[in-house]
């Protein structure tokens, strides 16, 4: 008696079918905040403190301020939903947003960032973030603030309730950096202008806002800033320690890195530092704006 014959099981990705050529895409960069910023949620009594770790350095355990990569995220997936599409914002454009994510195939914040559509079809996120650690070591700032009288209820009284918030320092430096796996150059644009956009827009609360951070190039000086596209990861990876705590050898170890590339034929793997990927990204940005945001 002959055996039943054995089906294949199909197996697929799931990834909308293209024409166009994938790759993968890595975004470096140290970025600086100019000024003081809160990052996290935690409450203490009366003070909201700001994120941090700790890390062990010789011997001894320090805190730094942290930067962590959910929050990266929603902040860039939000700068997505929130530009101007023609005198409409492009969530009401797409019809989707948080938590109602749309899931569709032309989505390009879905098609990036992923989505979860209840009970019908998960999209997989191929955009990764990296924390930010400070480089140097945390010295917090503890202000003063009155809460708005709306969030507050206390009958017959309408006078702002003071609390205290816990601040970083201004001019700390943050190492991070975004990953896209398997994506198109048009999918890679909409990774560029959230990464640009976010910049504005990073802190919970206020003062807001980073910048990217300048260093030595050789003899030019321009953002530290790494962009790879690649098949085949033929270059150093330019990760900052969180184990150092002085700016000069963080700058020194970011440069350093980007400098490591093996030499290759083809698109097997390119790299831009400074001004040149800072060049690739606003057109990456620009080709974004004129695909999804004109009326």
């Amino acid at each position: 008696m002959a055996g039943k014959a054995t089906q294949t099981p199909q197996v697929t990705s799931g990834l909308p079918k293209t024409d166009k050529p994938r790759g993968h895409y890595d975004i470096y960069a140290i970025l600086e905040a100019p000024q003081e910023l809160y990052f996290g949620d935690e409450k203490e009594v009366n003070v909201n403190v700001i994120e941090k770790v700790r890390v062990k350095i010789e011997g001894k355990e320090y805190e730094k301020c942290y930067i962590s990569p959910t929050k990266r995220r929603g902040v860039e997936r939000r700068c997505l939903l929130w530009s101007d599409a023609g005198g409409s914002l492009l969530m009401d454009k797409l019809s989707c947003g948080i938590p109602d994510t749309c899931c569709k195939e032309t989505c390009p914040v879905c098609g990036v960032f992923g989505g979860l559509e209840a009970g019908q079809k998960t999209f997989i996120g191929r955009l990764t973030h990296s924390g930010g650690v400070s480089v140097e070591v945390q010295i917090a700032l503890e202000k003063q603030r009155a809460m708005h009288p709306a969030l507050i209820y206390k009958e017959k009284e309408n006078n702002p309730m003071p609390y205290r918030k816990e601040y970083a320092q201004p001019g700390l430096l943050y190492p991070v950096s975004n990953h896209c796996l398997s994506i198109t150059e048009d999918e890679f644009n909409t990774a560029a202008y959230a990464f640009l956009m976010s910049l504005n827009r990073l802190g919970a609360g206020n003062p807001k806002g980073v910048s990217l951070a300048r260093g030595k190039w050789g003899e030019q000086e321009g953002p530290l800033l790494v962009v790879d596209a690649y098949r085949a990861p033929m270059g150093q990876r330019p990760i900052v320690s969180a184990a150092i705590t002085s700016n000069e050898k963080a700058i020194a170890c970011f440069t350093d890195l980007a400098g490591r590339v093996t030499e290759t034929e083809g698109a097997v793997f390119s790299r831009s530092t400074g001004d040149a990927a800072l060049e690739k990204l606003q057109r990456a940005a620009a080709a974004f704006e004129a695909m999804h945001l004109q009326a």
